[in-house]
């Protein structure tokens, strides 16, 4: 079982860190300097294709770590599965609790008539560091991820 579920789970997890390595990149600084109408549109366009990719590959990952945490053969791969699994809890938090509800209310929004208090619950500052801080915790997943799988070949 183990040689089955550790390449799964470096793979979700590999996917996972990339889209939101990506995102730092190319598509955060991209939203953050739309202007409010184009950021609307932009940001519910993004939200709604990551969308069932991201929370498999997340929970694929948390899931996975914690099953590699009882069953890995020794305590080094076993506290690496653990770091990966509490990562990756880390990062799902933030997703349900701080992305989430902003990209279902920008979805909710006409990028043509927004509120005329748009301006003062304009979600971008939050979004972008809760967005930054569950990338770290992605990629930190990864490399206790592929710490892991070193220590098993």
């Amino acid at each position: 079982m183990i040689a089955f579920l550790v390449p799964l789970v470096v793979l979700l997890n590999g996917l996972a860190a990339g889209v939101l390595f990506g995102t730092q990149l190319g598509g955060w600084p991209l939203l953050a300097a739309l202007p409010a109408d184009r950021y609307v549109h932009a940001h519910a366009f993004f939200a709604t294709r990551y969308d069932p990719a991201m929370p498999l590959c997340l929970l694929g990952t948390l899931i996975g770590d914690a099953v590699l945490a009882v069953i890995a053969p020794d305590a080094a791969v076993r506290a690496l599965f653990i770091t990966g699994a509490v990562l990756a809890l880390g990062t799902v938090t933030i997703s349900l609790t701080k992305n989430v509800p902003v990209n279902k209310w920008m979805q909710t929004l006409d990028p043509d008539n927004l509120p005329d208090d748009f301006e003062e619950k304009d979600p971008r500052r939050h979004w972008g560091a809760w967005n930054q801080r569950r990338s770290v915790l992605t990629v930190l997943a990864l490399l206790a991820n592929c710490s892991a799988l070193a220590l098993l070949l």
